[in-house]
């Protein structure tokens, strides 16, 4: 138990920087909070996003969609710098008016097309092209359970456990404990399930496993809020295998890189203007 108990005031008052390390990418209002108009470039799709386990989910799908041939993926991706607020921009706020990296733009319809929020950005581009989504009604909707599973599960980890262990301002015991628990309850489940799944839907890969890869794959790996002992990931080998599996797609590679803008300098990418770069 906290020595300094807090006791919540009557009336809740907003301070700017309180709340740790990424405090201040939130606000607690919604809308622009500046006038920039959003670059283009000549490509079908334009992707405004980050390197972040949300905005790798995108990436990956459009490198998996282009290495099978799909000229029309090619896109245009330009690094939205959530740390300097560059999400609260107006061109940005017009496409996603919840300020949350990713942001895709499909400008091949007429009117263009704006799609936010990474598992909608994945079921869009997955049935635009018809491709990483089964057609047999009965796959599908495995696919899109487990989609769904990780954009209801994936809070627990990133906002929950991954701030109260990595980015607070001091360690917490309770709310340490408590996502801890939640977060090895998900990573077990993963692991059963795919101790007779070579992947999320069977022997299919899928926008279900690029859902749930940059979160749990990459935190199994031991690359995400470097907890990968104290969560005893070991006990996930099926898990592991997986994770494993995912991380050698050569799509996979690419997809990391775009937009990075921390990490291994040498892996850095602050705007990639053309998937064409990478091909």
């Amino acid at each position: 138990m906290a020595n300094n108990q807090y006791t919540p005031p009557k009336v809740w008052q907003w301070q700017a920087g309180n709340g740790g390390k990424f405090a201040n990418i939130n606000r607690p209002e919604s809308g622009a909070t500046h006038d920039k108009t959003l670059p283009q470039g000549k490509h079908p799709l334009q992707l405004y996003s980050l390197a972040t386990p949300n905005g790798v989910k995108v990436t990956i799908l459009l490198e998996e969609l282009i290495e099978v041939g799909i000229q029309d993926a090619e896109y245009d991706a330009y690094l939205i710098d959530i740390m300097e607020g560059e999400q609260f921009s107006s061109g940005f706020v017009e496409i996603n008016p919840n300020s949350k990296i990713p942001a895709l733009l499909d400008t091949s319809t007429s009117p263009t097309t704006p799609v936010f929020e990474s598992g909608a950005i994945l079921l869009y581009l997955a049935e635009k092209f018809n491709c990483f989504i089964p057609q047999n009604a009965n796959d599908r909707a495995k696919c899109l359970s487990w989609l769904f599973w990780q954009m209801g599960s994936g809070p627990a980890l990133g906002g929950g456990f991954g701030h109260f262990y990595a980015y607070a301002p001091e360690p917490l015991e309770y709310p340490i404990n408590r996502f801890t628990m939640e977060v090895k309850r998900q990573l077990d489940l993963l692991n059963k399930h795919l101790a007779n799944n070579k992947y999320m839907c069977g022997d299919t890969y899928t926008i279900a496993d690029m859902a749930i890869w940059p979160w749990y794959g990459v935190l199994v790996r031991g690359d995400l809020y470097d907890a990968a002992e104290f969560l005893a990931v070991d006990e996930y080998p099926h898990l592991k295998a997986w994770a494993d599996r995912i991380f050698e797609r050569p799509a996979v590679q690419r997809g990391r890189r775009v937009n990075r803008s921390w990490g291994d300098e040498s892996e850095q990418l602050h705007e990639r203007h053309s998937a064409d770069d990478f091909n």
